[in-house]
């Protein structure tokens, strides 16, 4: 019987573990599933590095990594599964980003986000927190043909979780403003896949010829009626990716 392969699902701004809660069981028959929460997020609220930086989350992350990792992080997850596979390769067999840029600002050659919806994301939480995640899991469902079901359970999961204090919240968003990884990509050495959502208007699919030249090794999977969170709109599609991508990449990257 074949060794069960560890993977890594890392979650993005404003919630926890819990938006992966109805993915593990289909992926736990293929793959040791875990799902560590961010620093500074859910079961890690109170526990986060300061200064809060990429570099520290890593670090901090790494210690909990089982070696050879596929590793797959959404939105700013992939920032830090990109970091750590930079990092600590070791600790990542194989990386996979889900609806993530290596630059999520937008700049004048690269297509990305506009500073004011970071300014907005960074007011309203300031005004109401648990308001603003509820607004936001909303939007992650967009797409989805089961989008009112999606947002209750997906609601229900990481409010179970408490809540990140205020300060991490805005230090996560300044990571996303201010992090620029792309001179770095050319370092990494895994396999590495992309799943995107073709409506996706916070990473929008523009980018994705960009990234491909500069990373010719990447594997993309775009979903034409996914948004920002594919694997909440369309997660059969997802799962199969995954399957997929984790088998494939390291049976390329020879035996564990």
């Amino acid at each position: 019987m074949a060794r069960k392969i560890p993977l890594v699902l890392l979650h993005g701004w404003g919630v926890n573990q819990g938006v992966w809660q109805q993915l593990v069981p289909l992926l736990s028959t293929d793959f040791i599933v875990l799902t560590p929460d961010l620093p500074g997020f859910g079961t890690a609220s109170q526990h986060f590095p300061e200064p809060y930086q990429l570099s520290a989350i890593a670090a901090q992350l790494a210690r909990d990594i089982p070696t050879a990792a596929v590793v797959v992080g959404w939105s700013l997850g992939g920032l830090v599964a990109t970091q750590l596979a930079l990092d600590y390769p070791d600790k990542v067999a194989a990386l996979g980003w889900v609806a993530s840029s290596p630059c999520f600002l937008a700049q004048p050659d690269w297509p990305g986000m506009a500073s004011t919806v970071i300014q907005q994301f960074a007011s309203a939480l300031t005004r109401d927190l648990p308001l603003t995640v509820e607004r936001f899991l909303a939007i992650q469902a967009m797409g989805s043909a089961t989008a009112r079901q999606d947002i209750k359970v997906l609601k229900q999961a990481v409010l179970a979780l408490p809540l990140p204090q205020a300060e991490v919240l805005l230090a996560a968003l300044d990571i996303l403003t201010e992090t620029d990884l792309r001179p770095q990509l050319a370092q990494l050495r895994q396999p590495v896949a992309g799943c995107f959502g073709k409506l996706d208007s916070l990473v929008p699919v523009a980018m994705l010829s960009q990234l491909q030249q500069q990373l010719p090794q990447l594997q993309l999977q775009i979903l034409p009626k996914a948004s920002h969170a594919p694997f909440i709109s369309h997660p059969a599609e997802f799962v199969e990716w995954i399957q997929q991508f984790g088998k494939l990449s390291l049976a390329d990257s020879g035996p564990l």
